[in-house]
């Protein structure tokens, strides 16, 4: 069993590359573009913060000083305002461009699919067409992919969309005809039982403001371990 504080170290990890002193490059994605300037993730043991290799050094200590003083215990569900000082502190040296926030989960040890989605490899990935072409690309054997199909055809997908040795990240996407039915919870599932097989960590996190996509781990009963605030 991980701590909440580890899982947060591979959630950070998996999300974005990092310089050999630990500081934030790009995001964690073939082509991915800057890392957000600042990252702080709250859990109930404590938080713990990252900023990109290009921040100056005295608002990085600012900021750090801002981190140190948060005294409001971690909460399971969106603080109004609590992104306010940290925003306010970036944007006073350059204009924020994007502040993103939202939860992240890990999976329960017991993690039912049900055989309801099938898992997506070279050998079968035409299921993908036609609702799903853009995701060939993203097949392989280090890939996982699940996917629930009806009539031959997925209609629901989830697959790993950043990863590193320890811990994958899912990516999950319904096509709209087919929505409100399960269906992405099931795909999530199988994905996350064959991260497993593979002896990697399955990690799970949206925004606050995505519905769907919180109500998906709900279904599926995953423990949130932390709450992400970056800052670009």
């Amino acid at each position: 069993m991980h701590s909440a504080m580890d899982l947060m170290r591979l959630h950070l990890e998996a999300l974005f590359t990092r310089d050999e002193a630990g500081r934030l490059l790009r995001v964690n994605e073939s082509g991915g573009g800057m890392a957000p300037r600042f990252f702080l993730g709250r859990t109930p043991e404590g938080s713990a913060w990252w900023f990109r290799n290009d921040m100056d050094g005295e608002l990085v200590g600012e900021l750090e000083t801002l981190c140190r003083s948060e005294s409001a215990p971690f909460s399971t569900e969106v603080v109004p305002g609590s992104a306010g000082p940290f925003v306010d502190r970036v944007s006073r040296r350059d204009a924020v461009q994007k502040v993103w926030a939202g939860p992240a989960f890990c999976f329960p040890e017991a993690l039912d699919d049900r055989g309801a989605a099938v898992r997506v490899t070279e050998a079968n990935a035409d299921v993908l067409l036609p609702r799903f072409e853009d995701w060939l690309d993203d097949v392989s054997q280090e890939v996982p992919m699940a996917a629930v199909l009806e009539d031959g055809g997925a209609v629901s997908i989830c697959c790993s969309v950043r990863l590193t040795s320890e811990a994958h990240e899912a990516g999950v996407e319904t096509h709209e005809d087919f929505r409100g039915r399960g269906h992405g919870a099931a795909a999530t599932a199988a994905w996350a039982r064959v991260v497993r097989e593979m002896r990697r960590i399955p990690l799970y996190s949206t925004s606050w403001d995505n519905h769907a996509s919180r109500a998906l781990a709900n279904r599926l009963g995953l423990r949130q371990f932390g709450a992400d605030l970056h800052i670009t």
